[in-house]
């Protein structure tokens, strides 16, 4: 039903693929414009408007190692670095 489509980023003049399967997500969202922005300068706008995060140190709770996390840990909860995290949710 739905074809890959190129369209031109209207920031950097680029080419980009607004793919058969983003095509489909748009319209099961509802959403009735095309996407004017490729990816990198549709995150680069995300990021700006966001703003840089703040992260904060921690020791992991499984393997002790250190931890760089976007919230603040709290004494009751454990946190975990990105390996061991992965690790349980492969294990999920």
């Amino acid at each position: 039903m739905y074809e890959d489509k190129t369209l031109i980023c209207k920031d950097c003049g680029e080419e980009f693929i607004f793919s058969a399967g983003e095509q489909e997500f748009y319209a099961e969202k509802g959403f009735v414009n095309e996407p004017q922005r490729c990816k990198s300068c549709r995150d680069a706008r995300k990021n700006a408007v966001r703003g840089e995060r703040e992260l904060f140190e921690a020791t992991c709770a499984n393997c002790g190692g250190a931890a760089k996390v976007p919230f603040r840990p709290r004494e009751d909860r454990p946190v975990y670095c990105s390996e061991c995290f992965a690790k349980m949710k492969e294990a999920e």
